[in-house]
């Protein structure tokens, strides 16, 4: 797996040392951290990152393709590292814990749906929002 950083270089978007920080903490994110997230985790490293900092640093990615930019209906934007394949999301709403998955046959019902209205698809998002099922 490539990291944000190396990501960047093959991209040409210039790292300053907070910037690669930034990346670095992308990097390691195991879940889909908000900017507030990510500052908490940097400033933890060099407590001068600024709030500012990580915002336009995330924007650089963003506009980049380095990273994805989701709502998750949640008021705040979260982010991961932009994916090497596909895949769509699970939002427990009660917990706000996300999961990733990949199904072929919605992948495949998603295609025919977009054939029979006339249309190739080039790109989509699924989010599906959800509560645990009591046992």
């Amino acid at each position: 797996m490539n990291s944000i950083e190396k990501i960047c270089s093959q991209k040409g978007v210039r790292l300053t040392d907070q910037r690669k920080l930034v990346a670095e903490v992308m990097s390691d994110a195991k879940d889909h951290p908000d900017v507030d997230e990510l500052h908490k985790r940097v400033t933890k490293i060099d407590p001068k990152v600024s709030v500012a900092t990580v915002y336009r640093t995330v924007k650089l990615f963003e506009e980049a393709g380095i990273i994805e930019k989701h709502d998750f209906k949640s008021g705040k934007a979260r982010y991961e590292r932009a994916p090497e394949e596909h895949h769509d999301h699970l939002i427990d709403v009660n917990s706000g814990e996300i999961i990733e998955f990949v199904n072929e046959e919605i992948e495949k019902l998603q295609e025919n749906v977009a054939k029979k209205l006339g249309y190739k698809l080039v790109d989509h998002r699924l989010e599906l929002y959800g509560t645990k099922i009591k046992k």
